[in-house]
């Protein structure tokens, strides 16, 4: 399994995208440069541990005892709550915002949690993963950015792995733009978020917040235990582009991490 035993802060390090909040998701194409005002980093005096005093809305990153990411050892084996995926195919709509490579998708798709329904917004990557396994973080994560009609939010996260080339990632990966804050829409290309998905496996249960500013709690994570893979080549293609995007974990103040199918 590939992963990155220990996390380190280099001077490089760059921004991430806001994902939004429960109150405003920024459900369509405005969140995907929403965040650039709060001057908020990866590094030094605007980096994680300086984020709850950078503006009043953030005192959460700093105060909040739900917060994500956590390292997700020692998962509780439960019964879970069904998860059903309801993906279908989008034109590929790609941001590069300076922050992340973020996908925006066209309404229409959700997942099923309990019965519960979560529309798709948008899904974006992380390097290296921002959720660790037994002390392990991943070459990367992906997450799948989930909200229903009460402005709850669902995260589904899924670990990836430096190994064979994804396809599915590839004809995303065809279109990544070097231009900042400028939303390409693809029309030729159809993708399918499901096709990024493992096959099978358990999945990691927990109530966490937004990784990034404001870090809004309340965020139902799943978490899928097997990773997929991608190539080296891939990889470097976004840390070309997004270089380090990843934040600490936190730690989960008597919260339970549940695992199960």
């Amino acid at each position: 399994m590939s992963v990155i035993k220990t996390r380190f802060w280099p001077a490089f390090a760059a921004l991430w995208i806001w994902a939004g909040s429960p109150a405003d998701l920024g459900f369509a194409r405005e969140a995907a440069v929403h965040g650039h005002e709060a001057h908020w980093s990866y590094e030094g005096e605007t980096g994680p541990d300086r984020w709850g005093d950078l503006k009043g809305e953030f005192e959460l990153c700093k105060k909040g005892k739900g917060q994500s990411p956590v390292d997700l050892a020692g998962g509780a084996e439960s019964r879970l709550d069904s998860l059903e995926f309801a993906y279908k195919d989008s034109p590929l709509r790609i941001v590069n915002n300076g922050h992340t490579v973020q996908v925006n998708y066209e309404p229409g798709s959700s997942v099923k949690i309990g019965g519960r329904e979560y529309r798709l917004a948008q899904f974006h990557f992380h390097a290296p993963s921002e959720h660790w396994a037994a002390g392990k973080a991943f070459d990367m994560e992906l997450h799948l950015v989930h909200k229903n009609d009460k402005g709850e939010l669902a995260v589904v996260g899924v670990f990836i792995k430096k190994g064979k080339t994804h396809s599915a990632l590839e004809k995303i990966w065809g279109h990544l733009p070097d231009e900042v804050d400028k939303e390409a829409v693809v029309k030729t290309v159809s993708i399918n978020a499901r096709d990024l998905l493992p096959a099978a496996g358990t999945r990691f249960s927990y109530s966490g917040s937004l990784t990034t500013p404001p870090c809004s709690e309340g965020v139902s994570w799943h978490v899928l235990s097997t990773p997929v893979e991608v190539s080296g080549e891939q990889i470097e293609a976004f840390k070309k582009r997004v270089h380090f995007n990843a934040r600490p974990v936190n730690p989960l103040n008597q919260r339970k991490v549940l695992l199960g199918k």
